[in-house]
């Protein structure tokens, strides 16, 4: 990808770059944002920028308008205040949709000029991206731009010829890495169509799927959730391929997702520090052996851990991982699970990946995820299990107790796993909990033992999947023993309408920052009925010119309620 920045300025400027609510956009339009971004760039005094745009023609346009005016670009999965609070200490300017207390910049309406379509040095200091915090909290790594080149080479040289000139539609955001290769750098260089905005629904990506010839980025929390009963034939007829990253994609739902959409995903495997590394395709013979990316050295070093020599792994030579691997045939490799994943436990090493895969082998488990925490007043650490269950767990939990389940599991788990790491603390969701990047983090899981503030809680439990300015995507669990289920009613708990408005209104003014008394409410619907402990989201846009705030909650089950509320001045 050497040339990348010459292919850009030279490409015919009629020529397709994406598409934007339907309508296309045109490569000379996306020359024009990055001539914008790049005046802005050059009264910028500030070297370290922070960027963040949902649309992603526009964040490639930023990106671009930054590199070229000299900028090192930090990239981060959203704009919640702690997020905003960390990059405020390392960069001199938010660009882009940030709150309006990061003072964020953006083009001014006459912003133009000619740009230096030289491409920086190799080693210029490209990007700072984040660790997804799957196994800890996110910490920043370096990547100089002959690092993000080496990662767009290795992909077109082993996928690019199958793709031709197919569309990418994706359902991850591209402020994570995968993202950002996939659905950003690598289509620019292959002059691919990008769509700018993210899928976030299954109803409208089973449309866009089927109107022409195309890539699908997802992840496995995306691709096992796919609902059968939509109708995905246009998308079996139109789809070139369709590739996993972000976390491991089960067999089961890799079967899944190859019968809804006639192919089998292409699972690709990396990490923030290193890059790409290898990618495998199951098929229906679910092989479970790595193959590696181009340019990519493997090796097993001390205690079976993996070791990656690459472009895009940085110049330092040989990288040593936390995941052991065993070799097979032909170059590949399996993964045997993370070595930092043992903690002790009252001196005892105990493998977390090992009580995870003893849960799920006693049939009552579908997924499961295990962590180590602090227990109680005396400050002991101890095991917390997130189950999601299987069809003959839900039933004995249905038919008995909670704590009659925990003891359950905890008997079944005694074979395999000694006393001290049975789980303490159990949490039994209807699904994991994920980001925008279809990662579920350590943050998220932790999140879900704290505490009700009272013993009758107003509020349910809740964590934010999104946030823009004028957006935000909530995902709210009504406890059993909310204050409003009293007497509504005595057979089955409901949630009142007017809670439902009345949090709407009260998180648009907590996450959006809306002002104005309420003066009035459209279009008001309610659908289904929202139940305690079934996990369900809420939608929150801010319609300026209006002055009104959107609201919708949805879940698996398809829509609850939705409504216009109006905000006096």
């Amino acid at each position: 990808m050497s040339d990348l920045f010459i292919r850009l300025a030279t490409r015919d400027v009629e020529a397709l770059a994406g598409w934007r609510a339907g309508q296309p956009v045109r490569h000379g339009e996306w020359l024009a944002r990055v001539r914008a971004w790049a005046a802005l760039g050059r009264r910028t005094g500030a070297t370290q920028i922070a960027l963040y745009s949902e649309d992603s023609l526009e964040f490639g346009a930023a990106l671009f308008g930054a590199w070229l005016s000299g900028k090192t670009v930090w990239m981060v999965a959203d704009t919640l205040p702690a997020s905003c609070a960390a990059l405020a200490g390392e960069v001199g300017a938010f660009w882009g949709e940030f709150p309006a207390s990061c003072t964020p910049a953006v083009p001014a309406e006459d912003d133009d000029g000619d740009v230096d379509w030289t491409a920086p040095a190799p080693d210029f200091p490209a990007m700072v991206v984040y660790t997804s915090g799957s196994t800890g909290a996110p910490t920043p790594i370096r990547k100089q731009l002959s690092q993000l080149t080496g990662e767009v080479d290795a992909l077109d040289a082993q996928f690019g010829a199958a793709l031709g000139d197919a569309e990418v539609l994706a359902t991850v955001s591209h402020q994570h890495i995968y993202g950002l290769l996939f659905r950003v750098l690598w289509p620019l260089m292959a002059g691919r169509a990008i769509h700018a905005e993210r899928h976030e629904y299954p109803e409208t990506l089973a449309r866009a799927l089927a109107e022409r010839p195309c890539v699908l980025l997802g992840s496995p929390a995306h691709l096992k959730r796919l609902p059968e009963h939509l109708d995905w034939q246009g998308a079996r007829e139109q789809l070139r391929a369709v590739f996993s990253s972000g976390g491991m994609l089960e067999a089961q739902a890799s079967l899944h997702a190859c019968t809804l959409l006639g192919q089998s995903p292409i699972e690709v495997y990396g990490s923030s520090e290193t890059g790409g590394i290898g990618w495998r395709q199951r098929g229906l013979q679910a092989d479970e052996g790595w193959r590696p990316l181009p340019f990519v050295q493997w090796r097993a070093g001390d205690e079976g851990l993996l070791e990656v020599d690459s472009v895009q792994a940085g110049p330092g030579g040989w990288q040593i991982l936390s995941d052991r691997v065993e070799a097979l045939d032909g170059g590949r490799f399996l993964l045997r699970g993370r070595a930092d994943r043992i903690v002790k436990i009252e001196e005892k090493r105990v493998s977390l990946d090992a009580v995870e895969s003893a849960l799920r082998a006693t049939g009552l488990v579908l997924e499961a995820r295990v962590l180590a925490c602090l227990d109680g007043a005396a400050a002991r650490q101890s095991l917390a299990a997130f189950v999601v269950l299987s069809g003959a767990g839900a039933a004995r939990l249905e038919s008995g107790s909670k704590q009659a389940l925990n003891n359950k599991l905890r008997m079944l788990l005694a074979s395999s796993v000694e006393a001290v790491a049975l789980p303490r603390r159990w949490r039994y969701l209807d699904r994991l909990p994920v980001n925008a990047q279809g990662k579920t983090t350590q943050a998220l899981l932790l999140a879900l033992l704290e505490p009700a503030p009272d013993s009758h809680p107003r509020r349910p439990s809740l964590r934010v999947l999104e946030q823009a300015p004028s957006r935000a995507l909530l995902e709210l669990v009504v406890p059993p023993d909310l204050l409003y289920f009293d007497g509504h009613f005595s057979v089955a708990p409901v949630l009142p309408g007017v809670v439902q408005v009345d949090w709407a209104i009260a998180y648009g003014r907590e996450y959006l920052g809306l002002g104005g008394a309420f003066a009035g409410i459209n279009a008001l619907k309610f659908q289904q009925m929202i139940r305690p402990g079934h996990p369900v989201q809420l939608e929150l846009v801010h319609d300026t010119n209006k002055n009104s705030l959107n609201f919708r909650y949805f879940s698996d089950a398809g829509a609850h309620a939705s409504g216009r509320i109006l905000l006096g001045t």
